[in-house]
């Protein structure tokens, strides 16, 4: 709803500077706000800042406050094609001398975010090296109308070579957004035997190479896509490799994969782990393997963030959050940005930034207290009449949701090309799973030539260097 009082102007801390900290700064900024980003890390780009030595992180992430926080591997390559990627107004264009694949590197996507960050100059706003260690309430008012926050954080100051200081801070702020993504926290299976088993086990969080694995017998648990990927990459240098799935239903992409890696097998769930490394299968196969990885996704988690039990996270359900970004107790002081997945991330991180940044200024308002309630009740009902687990709460995979949720800052509808492109992509990617990336048809050809010639493209003036289509690189 718009308001028609004058606009005022917040002290507002941004958690992360990572895809969705970044465009929240740019959008707070925007709107008249005093904006510091605190980000743990010594240079913007979050998950997608890689850290190639986990040697300190614990294998199964079971520290709170982990020291490590990007799960990205060496070889990763995007998922998505980068033309459906960028930000509304700044397209993830091709560059010269830089990775120009339509489904590129990590890097390449850490290169976008800092020039996306030096183009409207964002580095100002951040302070680096910085962790949050604690976020809590100074006043609670009337349904947080009165809110304001302390946060503490620490700050890690080099002093010259190795040596490092620490500087606590502590600070209060009018509103606090919290954008530190869901990609770091180890979501850790139960299995029976797990605790005791003697060899070797990780989760993907701290996955980078496959050398390690060499002339190993592995169980990749997980078949998920990074289960996926990851096993392909581990076959190409273990001895074996046993693709443990709760569905035996595979999809054709799948399917090919395994009938060209020999060593590469798939397996039901675990059913027991033993202490001299036998693994036990639900079908009452075994094998003895040196290493159990776990792909087993990632669970939400906020430990310096003290609400009083106001916003819980049960089976990774963030909640209650109106739209999945608002606790009504709380709201629009404390607000999260990024936590929906299945979703075109980087257009919907910037519709979330403009509405928490024009909610804060006072343009915008939201629903009373009882109606954004129901509203969640609603939906929570809704989920459970279609079936769903908890744990999939934030999985949109809706584009309506998408551009409804654009709707109440009057956020432009993501367009047809950008659908279709996403839709294509994972179409080719369950039947065509290890060469989707760097093949598709001539539909997506004509919808690239769309794409380049939209304003999406051509809004900054700047030169677009296209594909090679199919038949130029044969």
């Amino acid at each position: 709803m718009v308001s028609e009082k004058l606009a005022v102007s917040k002290h507002v801390c941004v958690i992360g500077a990572g895809p969705s900290g970044l465009v929240a700064a740019r959008e707070l900024r925007k709107e008249g706000h005093g904006v510091v980003v605190l980000e743990q890390n010594h240079d913007i780009g979050g998950q997608w800042l890689y850290e190639p030595n986990v040697e300190g992180e614990d294998p199964l992430g079971r520290d709170p406050f982990l020291k490590v926080h990007s799960s990205m591997y060496e070889s990763l390559r995007l998922l998505s094609p980068r033309e459906i990627m960028g930000y509304s107004d700044f397209p993830f264009l091709v560059k010269k001398d830089r990775d120009t694949r339509r489904f590129p590197g990590h890097r390449e996507l850490l290169l976008y975010l800092q020039d996306f960050t030096e183009w409207f100059g964002l580095r100002e706003l951040i302070r680096f090296n910085t962790r949050v260690e604690h976020v809590g309430m100074m006043d609670y008012g009337e349904l947080g109308k009165d809110l304001r926050w302390v946060v503490k954080s620490k700050e890690i100051i080099t002093k010259g070579g190795l040596d490092t200081d620490e500087k606590m801070v502590e600070e209060v702020f009018d509103a606090v957004v919290v954008a530190t993504g869901h990609y770091a926290h180890p979501r850790m299976p139960s299995i029976k035997g797990m605790a005791a088993w003697k060899r070797k086990q990780f989760h993907s969080h701290v996955y980078r190479v496959p050398e390690p694995f060499r002339d190993e017998v592995v169980v990749v648990v997980g078949n998920s896509y990074s289960g996926q990927d990851i096993s392909m990459e581990l076959a190409g240098v273990a001895r074996e490799v046993h693709l443990s799935s709760k569905s035996l239903d595979i999809t054709e992409g799948l399917s090919k994969v395994l009938d060209k890696h020999r060593n590469l097998c798939l397996r039901p769930q675990i059913d027991l782990l033993e202490e001299d490394g036998t693994v036990w299968f639900v079908d009452g196969s075994s094998v003895i393997a040196d290493t159990i990885l776990y792909c087993t996704g990632y669970s939400y988690a906020f430990p310096f963030l003290d609400t009083k039990g106001i916003v819980v996270v049960d089976d990774d359900r963030v909640g209650p959050l109106y739209e999945h970004t608002f606790p009504p107790s709380l709201a629009p002081s404390l607000s999260f940005i990024g936590i929906p997945k299945k979703i075109i991330g980087f257009p919907f991180f910037e519709s979330q930034a403009k509405w928490i940044a024009q909610l804060l200024s006072g343009k915008r308002t939201l629903p009373a207290w009882n109606e954004m309630m129901r509203s969640i009740k609603d939906f929570y009902n809704s989920i459970d009449a279609a079936g769903l687990p908890k744990h999939n709460t934030h999985d949109i995979a809706n584009f309506e949701y998408c551009e409804k949720y654009g709707d109440n800052v009057e956020f432009p509808h993501l367009e047809e090309w950008r659908k279709v492109l996403c839709l294509s992509t994972l179409k080719n990617l369950l039947v065509n799973l290890e060469t989707f990336r760097d093949s598709w048809d001539e539909g997506d050809e004509k919808l690239l030539q769309e794409a380049f010639q939209s304003p999406h493209f051509t809004q900054l003036g700047s030169q677009v260097l296209t594909f090679q289509s199919q038949s130029e690189r044969c």
